[in-house]
Protein backbone atom coordinates (compact mmCIF):
# COMPACT_ATOMS: atom_id res chain seq x y z
CA UNK A 1 0.00 0.00 0.00
CA UNK A 2 2.78 2.46 0.87
CA UNK A 3 4.42 2.19 -2.56
CA UNK A 4 1.05 2.71 -4.24
CA UNK A 5 0.23 5.85 -2.24
CA UNK A 6 3.70 7.30 -2.84
CA UNK A 7 3.34 6.61 -6.58
CA UNK A 8 -0.03 8.43 -6.57
CA UNK A 9 1.90 11.40 -5.24
CA UNK A 10 4.61 11.06 -7.92
CA UNK A 11 7.24 9.71 -5.54
CA UNK A 12 8.79 6.35 -6.42
CA UNK A 13 10.18 4.26 -3.57
CA UNK A 14 11.90 0.86 -3.55
CA UNK A 15 10.76 -2.32 -1.81
CA UNK A 16 13.45 -1.75 0.81
CA UNK A 17 12.24 1.78 1.51
CA UNK A 18 8.65 0.54 1.80
CA UNK A 19 9.78 -2.08 4.32
CA UNK A 20 11.65 0.56 6.32
CA UNK A 21 8.53 2.74 6.45
CA UNK A 22 6.44 -0.23 7.57
CA UNK A 23 8.91 -0.97 10.35
CA UNK A 24 8.92 2.70 11.32
CA UNK A 25 5.14 2.59 11.62
CA UNK A 26 5.29 -0.50 13.82
CA UNK A 27 7.83 1.14 16.15
CA UNK A 28 5.80 4.35 16.24
CA UNK A 29 2.68 2.50 17.39
CA UNK A 30 4.60 0.34 19.86
CA UNK A 31 6.28 3.31 21.53
CA UNK A 32 3.17 5.48 21.32
CA UNK A 33 1.55 3.20 23.90
CA UNK A 34 4.29 4.23 26.37
CA UNK A 35 4.68 7.92 25.50
CA UNK A 36 2.88 10.57 23.49
CA UNK A 37 4.44 10.58 20.02
CA UNK A 38 1.42 11.13 17.78
CA UNK A 39 -2.36 11.42 17.98
CA UNK A 40 -2.57 9.89 14.49
CA UNK A 41 -2.22 6.10 14.71
CA UNK A 42 -4.38 4.56 11.96
CA UNK A 43 -2.17 2.99 9.29
CA UNK A 44 -3.61 4.81 6.27
CA UNK A 45 -3.70 8.16 8.08
CA UNK A 46 -0.07 7.82 9.19
CA UNK A 47 0.90 7.13 5.58
CA UNK A 48 -0.89 10.25 4.34
CA UNK A 49 -0.53 12.73 7.20
CA UNK A 50 2.98 11.79 8.32
CA UNK A 51 4.82 9.86 5.59
CA UNK A 52 3.54 11.55 2.42
CA UNK A 53 3.37 14.94 4.09
CA UNK A 54 6.98 14.64 5.25
CA UNK A 55 8.14 13.43 1.85
CA UNK A 56 6.74 16.26 -0.29
CA UNK A 57 10.02 18.19 -0.25
CA UNK A 58 11.73 15.44 -2.30
CA UNK A 59 9.69 16.64 -5.28
CA UNK A 60 11.37 20.05 -5.15
CA UNK A 61 14.10 20.82 -7.67
CA UNK A 62 16.00 22.75 -4.97
CA UNK A 63 16.04 19.78 -2.58
CA UNK A 64 17.21 17.46 -5.35
CA UNK A 65 20.33 19.51 -6.12
CA UNK A 66 23.24 17.09 -5.62
CA UNK A 67 25.49 19.61 -3.91
CA UNK A 68 22.97 20.17 -1.11
CA UNK A 69 23.48 17.17 1.15
CA UNK A 70 23.27 18.28 4.80
CA UNK A 71 19.84 18.59 6.42
CA UNK A 72 18.84 19.52 9.97
CA UNK A 73 15.36 18.68 11.24
CA UNK A 74 14.61 21.12 14.06
CA UNK A 75 12.05 19.91 16.60
CA UNK A 76 11.79 16.54 14.91
CA UNK A 77 9.37 15.06 17.46
CA UNK A 78 8.61 11.49 16.40
CA UNK A 79 10.93 11.91 13.41
CA UNK A 80 8.82 13.85 10.95
CA UNK A 81 10.03 14.80 8.45
CA UNK A 82 13.63 13.77 9.25
CA UNK A 83 13.34 9.98 9.44
CA UNK A 84 11.11 9.76 6.38
CA UNK A 85 13.53 11.92 4.38
CA UNK A 86 16.53 9.90 5.60
CA UNK A 87 14.84 6.76 4.25
CA UNK A 88 14.05 8.38 0.91
CA UNK A 89 17.39 10.21 0.51
CA UNK A 90 20.18 7.80 1.53
CA UNK A 91 22.81 10.01 -0.15
CA UNK A 92 22.03 12.99 2.09
CA UNK A 93 23.08 13.42 5.74
CA UNK A 94 20.49 14.18 8.41
CA UNK A 95 20.76 15.71 11.87
CA UNK A 96 17.62 15.43 14.00
CA UNK A 97 17.21 17.68 17.03
CA UNK A 98 14.57 17.55 19.75
CA UNK A 99 14.31 19.10 23.21
CA UNK A 100 12.80 15.96 24.80
CA UNK A 101 15.20 13.12 25.63
CA UNK A 102 12.43 10.49 25.49
CA UNK A 103 11.82 11.27 21.83
CA UNK A 104 15.54 10.99 21.11
CA UNK A 105 15.53 7.59 22.86
CA UNK A 106 12.70 6.46 20.57
CA UNK A 107 14.49 7.75 17.48
CA UNK A 108 17.69 5.96 18.52
CA UNK A 109 15.77 2.69 18.34
CA UNK A 110 14.27 3.65 14.97
CA UNK A 111 17.69 4.50 13.51
CA UNK A 112 19.14 1.21 14.77
CA UNK A 113 16.20 -0.97 13.65
CA UNK A 114 16.01 0.64 10.20
CA UNK A 115 19.83 0.55 9.86
CA UNK A 116 19.97 4.22 8.89
CA UNK A 117 23.61 5.19 8.46
CA UNK A 118 22.86 8.80 7.49
CA UNK A 119 21.22 10.04 10.70
CA UNK A 120 22.65 11.75 13.79
CA UNK A 121 20.49 12.58 16.81
CA UNK A 122 20.88 15.44 19.28
CA UNK A 123 18.98 16.33 22.42
CA UNK A 124 18.82 20.09 22.93
CA UNK A 125 17.08 23.40 22.37
CA UNK A 126 17.52 25.53 19.28
CA UNK A 127 18.52 28.53 21.43
CA UNK A 128 21.44 26.59 22.90
CA UNK A 129 22.62 24.53 19.92
CA UNK A 130 22.42 27.59 17.67
CA UNK A 131 25.33 29.13 19.57
CA UNK A 132 27.63 26.12 19.03
CA UNK A 133 30.21 26.36 16.26
CA UNK A 134 29.55 22.84 14.96
CA UNK A 135 25.90 23.76 14.28
CA UNK A 136 25.97 27.44 13.42
CA UNK A 137 25.39 28.20 9.70
CA UNK A 138 26.40 24.62 8.84
CA UNK A 139 23.44 23.08 6.96
CA UNK A 140 22.25 23.23 3.35
CA UNK A 141 18.69 22.80 4.55
CA UNK A 142 16.93 23.20 7.86
CA UNK A 143 13.41 21.75 7.90
CA UNK A 144 10.68 22.11 10.49
CA UNK A 145 7.17 20.73 10.57
CA UNK A 146 4.35 21.66 12.97
CA UNK A 147 6.60 23.27 15.58
CA UNK A 148 5.65 26.96 15.84
CA UNK A 149 4.54 30.02 13.88
CA UNK A 150 6.91 31.44 11.29
CA UNK A 151 8.39 34.47 13.13
CA UNK A 152 9.50 32.19 15.97
CA UNK A 153 10.67 29.43 13.63
CA UNK A 154 12.88 31.83 11.71
CA UNK A 155 14.86 32.71 14.84
CA UNK A 156 15.08 29.05 15.83
CA UNK A 157 16.19 27.82 12.41
CA UNK A 158 17.99 30.45 10.32
CA UNK A 159 21.12 30.47 12.57
CA UNK A 160 21.72 26.85 11.51
CA UNK A 161 21.42 27.48 7.75
CA UNK A 162 24.50 27.98 5.58
CA UNK A 163 24.85 31.23 3.71
CA UNK A 164 22.76 30.74 0.52
CA UNK A 165 21.15 27.66 2.09
CA UNK A 166 17.45 27.24 2.83
CA UNK A 167 15.11 26.97 5.76
CA UNK A 168 12.05 25.02 4.57
CA UNK A 169 8.95 25.46 6.68
CA UNK A 170 6.01 23.06 6.30
CA UNK A 171 2.83 25.14 6.53
CA UNK A 172 -0.92 24.91 5.87
CA UNK A 173 -3.59 27.33 4.66
CA UNK A 174 -2.84 30.25 7.01
CA UNK A 175 0.69 30.66 5.68
CA UNK A 176 0.05 34.09 4.13
CA UNK A 177 -0.76 35.63 7.52
CA UNK A 178 2.40 34.08 8.97
CA UNK A 179 4.53 35.48 6.14
CA UNK A 180 3.09 38.95 6.71
CA UNK A 181 3.80 38.79 10.45
CA UNK A 182 7.39 37.71 9.71
CA UNK A 183 8.55 40.82 7.84
CA UNK A 184 10.64 42.08 10.76
CA UNK A 185 12.15 38.63 11.33
CA UNK A 186 13.12 38.37 7.64
CA UNK A 187 14.91 41.70 7.89
CA UNK A 188 16.65 41.03 11.22
CA UNK A 189 17.87 37.58 10.18
CA UNK A 190 18.92 38.57 6.62
CA UNK A 191 16.71 36.00 4.92
CA UNK A 192 13.94 36.09 2.33
CA UNK A 193 11.10 33.97 1.06
CA UNK A 194 12.38 32.79 -2.32
CA UNK A 195 9.88 30.13 -3.31
CA UNK A 196 6.48 28.81 -2.27
CA UNK A 197 5.46 25.29 -3.31
CA UNK A 198 1.90 24.04 -2.87
CA UNK A 199 0.79 20.41 -2.79
CA UNK A 200 -2.71 18.96 -2.56
CA UNK A 201 -3.15 15.84 -0.45
CA UNK A 202 -6.35 14.81 -2.21
CA UNK A 203 -7.08 11.72 -0.14
CA UNK A 204 -7.36 13.75 3.06
CA UNK A 205 -8.58 16.97 1.38
CA UNK A 206 -5.67 18.97 2.69
CA UNK A 207 -3.18 21.43 1.23
CA UNK A 208 0.47 21.65 2.25
CA UNK A 209 2.66 24.64 1.55
CA UNK A 210 6.46 24.50 1.64
CA UNK A 211 8.13 27.85 2.19
CA UNK A 212 11.71 27.95 0.86
CA UNK A 213 13.42 30.73 2.80
CA UNK A 214 16.93 31.61 1.66
CA UNK A 215 19.58 32.68 4.15
CA UNK A 216 21.47 35.56 2.56
CA UNK A 217 24.36 35.91 5.00
CA UNK A 218 26.08 34.57 8.10
CA UNK A 219 23.60 35.13 10.95
CA UNK A 220 24.13 37.98 13.38
CA UNK A 221 25.71 36.49 16.51
CA UNK A 222 22.96 37.87 18.78
CA UNK A 223 20.54 35.30 17.31
CA UNK A 224 19.12 33.04 18.52
CA UNK A 225 18.45 34.84 21.77
CA UNK A 226 18.75 32.94 25.05
CA UNK A 227 16.30 30.14 25.85
CA UNK A 228 12.73 31.31 26.37
CA UNK A 229 13.22 34.83 25.02
CA UNK A 230 12.19 34.15 21.37
CA UNK A 231 8.92 32.55 22.50
CA UNK A 232 8.11 35.37 24.94
CA UNK A 233 8.88 38.08 22.41
CA UNK A 234 9.02 36.82 18.78
CA UNK A 235 10.80 39.01 16.24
Amino acid sequence: MIQKVFKQNEIIISDEQENQLKKYYQLLIEWNSKMNLTAITEYDKVIWKHFIDSALIVKSIIYREENRTSILDMGTGAGFPGIVLAILSPNKQFTLVDSLQKRIDFLSVVVAELKLKNVKLYHGRAEDLGKKEEFRNQFDFVVSRAVAELPLLLEYCIPFVKEKGYFVSYKSKKYKEEIKSSEHAFSELSCELERTEKYNLHEIEDERILLFIKNNSITNEKYPRRAGKPKKKPL
